[in-house]
């Protein structure tokens, strides 16, 4: 079984859908046919890592919607996957009912109560189908892998375990509870799931140690439970000979990064264009607008046809360069398409060489040569084509995100709040760009103007009030300022730029690659900027609980280890001294996470790799944001303030 969270995932719902047997070359070579029946937050799980190919190979002949409506289809088992809820199970006690399918697999995504699976039981007897009931599962899967080393809690209503919903004034104990044992319930599974107990580590005094607290009990009980099993395979086969570290933060831990502008390409997509599940949608020009982006910059939206794309770990491109600064990207495209050009060229010449005149010279002696290279060259056709797909897709998406760069000058408000945050001198005031009216939307410049609130800690009232103006002048919401200027009196966490120092940016001068006459993208006016390289606030705090470095930041973070006896009261840090460095970890955000932390663990785990011992980082968050929809956020949470 594959060691990342990703590869077990599609294992074992591989499995499930194998009517929870082991996958054999026989079910392969002959899978039996089946339903595939899931509730949103199923298809939710099942969608980013299993395509309807993959699906179609496994046996699923069809794969529906719990609550859409079925006819029956008598002679054909149907595996369910959905929560364990009062609604679904009361749609499947009407399947029950009407005797929809042959025989009934149901797997829950999370654990079923006690209480529901007798109600199910009750549902059986009366509809008299218990002999078709074949199998119950708990599938413990409540989390979306989205890459090797990225999951999600939840995409529908992930407002339900938002920042909003979780620092809202009027939210009761019983509400935050049940947000709590939400994300406690899908962290459970995240561990059942990899088959290992983690240490725990967590500040003190937010919704951070309150899952912690949560989570270190439910593991307890869980490895009391003899009946379980769910961690008896311990961790060694999933994290080599070392527990894993979890860290648990929370949001409020570092406010600037969810609203600064961003640089990398996956970071980017998600950022200014519509981004989920790793399926991006773009506008797509018709004309040849893909071609020259600026000739066609007032084109009507009517115009446009939308493409879906899906980026995933099979797109070779899309993993060598997700991280990478967009110009970088765009550069690669371009010299993709000119390599990918020779080849298809190479093809055509290797055809008109076989059309010689047979009685010539020169085609005795290529004859042989070439039809070797020409039956190479044809082999080779399928991945040609499918490279040349993938390049399509790329130049599509680049285009789109080239263009939202020189309309809202991205590349400029990246500057400023990377020069912000390292407290290096800026060129243009941070006012001066908010006046101008050729510089991102309001939103834009509401961020940059937060970015630098956050990171000004001795700013006074006038002069924010000064600021304010402009801003309102701008068009902008305050209500965020509102919230934040609350946030900030009332925040333990030091909100000066020392936490974020090392940034900033280097402007490279000239877009080398892209400066000719036949590239795909026109870059005139877009700085080819490069940030440098340095640890955001997660990163640095990682950093110091994977090494054991002491540090004021982290000193009193609070220790768990549900494996010990007697839980540790107050988080000693005492069972540490003892102990070696730790090579994994997965760090959890609650409140949302962003692309750009996640690459940034990930530069983190690459520079620490020294020969091959590499340290393994895995990033998790209830919900991915980008800036604009934090930026909501927060603005409903300062209309809230009177």
């Amino acid at each position: 079984m594959g060691s990342s969270i990703r590869e077990r995932q599609i294992n074992l719902l591989k499995q499930m859908i194998n009517f929870n047997q082991p996958i054999t070359k026989s079910t392969i070579m002959e899978p039996s046919w089946k339903i595939l029946v899931y509730d949103k937050y199923g298809q939710d799980i099942i969608s980013p890592i299993l395509s309807v190919k993959e699906l179609q190979e496994l046996g699923v002949t069809l794969h529906v919607q719990l609550h859409s409506p079925r006819d029956p289809v008598p002679d054909v088992p149907a595996i369910y996957f959905c929560l364990p809820t009062e609604e679904n199970l009361g749609r499947i006690s009407q399947d029950l009912q009407n005797q929809l399918y042959e025989s009934y697999y149901f797997n829950f995504i999370s654990s079923i109560s006690r209480q529901r699976l007798e109600d199910l039981a009750s549902a059986a007897i009366n509809a008299q189908s218990v002999a078709q009931i074949l199998k119950v599962c708990d599938q413990y899967l409540n989390f979306i892998s989205l890459e090797d080393d990225l999951f999600i809690l939840r995409n529908q209503n992930s407002d339900m375990i938002s920042y909003y919903s979780m620092n809202r004034g009027e939210i009761t104990d019983t509400e935050m509870n049940n947000i709590l044992d939400g994300i406690v319930d899908s962290l459970f599974s995240l561990f059942a799931t990899l088959g290992t107990v983690p240490v725990i580590r967590s500040p003190k005094g937010n919704a951070a140690e309150m899952v912690a607290e949560k989570l270190d009990k439910k593991l307890r009980e869980s490895l009391r439970d003899t009946r379980s099993g769910l961690f008896t395979s311990d961790l060694t086969q999933s994290f080599g000979f070392q527990r894993p570290l979890l860290v648990l933060l929370d949001r409020n831990l570092d406010m600037a990064t969810p609203l600064h502008h961003t640089w990398t390409y996956q970071a980017l997509v998600h950022d200014v264009l519509d981004y989920t599940l790793n399926r991006v949608v773009v506008q797509e020009p018709e004309s040849d607008a893909n071609h020259h982006p600026d000739s066609h910059r007032h084109t009507p939206s009517h115009k446009a046809k939308i493409k879906t794309c899906d980026l995933n770990p099979s797109d070779k491109f899309w993993i060598s360069y997700r991280g990478s600064p967009f110009p970088t990207v765009a550069e690669s495209i371009q010299e993709e398409l000119e390599d990918y050009k020779a080849s298809e060229s190479e093809v055509k010449r290797l055809k008109e060489s076989m059309g010689l005149d047979p009685d010539g010279e020169a085609a005795m002696s290529l004859i042989s040569n070439t039809t070797a290279k020409l039956t190479s060259a044809v082999s080779s056709l399928p991945q040609l084509l499918e490279r040349k797909r993938l390049l399509d897709m790329h130049t599509t998406i680049a285009t789109a995100i080239l263009e939202q760069i020189k309309q809202r000058k991205l590349d400029v408000l990246l500057e400023v709040e990377e020069k912000v945050m390292s407290k290096n001198a800026l060129d243009r005031s941070v006012l001066d760009i908010i006046s101008d009216s050729e510089c991102g939307t309001p939103d834009d410049k509401l961020r940059l103007f937060l970015v630098y609130f956050i990171c000004s800690p001795n700013m006074t009232e006038s002069e924010t009030d000064q600021y304010a103006a402009a801003l309102k002048a701008a068009g902008c919401n305050l209500a965020a300022l509102r919230y934040l200027k609350r946030w900030k009196s009332c925040s333990k966490i030091a909100t000066g730029s020392s936490q974020y120092s090392g940034g900033g940016t280097r402007t490279v001068n000239m877009f080398t690659k892209l400066m000719s006459q036949g590239s795909n993208f026109v870059m005139e006016g877009v700085k080819n900027l490069v940030v440098k390289k340095h640890n955001l606030p997660v990163t640095r705090i990682v950093d110091h609980l994977m090494e054991l470095k002491p540090s004021p930041e982290t000193d009193d973070y609070r220790y768990f280890d549900p494996k010990l006896l007697k839980p540790s009261e107050g988080g000693s840090t005492a069972p540490l001294k003892s102990r070696a460095q730790f090579q994994d970890a997965i760090v959890f955000m609650v409140g949302g996470g962003t692309y750009a932390e996640y690459q940034n663990l990930v530069d983190y785990a690459k520079s620490k790799t020294v020969g091959g011992n590499a340290k393994k980082i895995v990033y998790g968050c209830s919900t991915l944001n980008n800036g604009n929809q934090f930026l909501k956020q927060l603005a409903l949470l300062g209309e809230d303030i009177q």
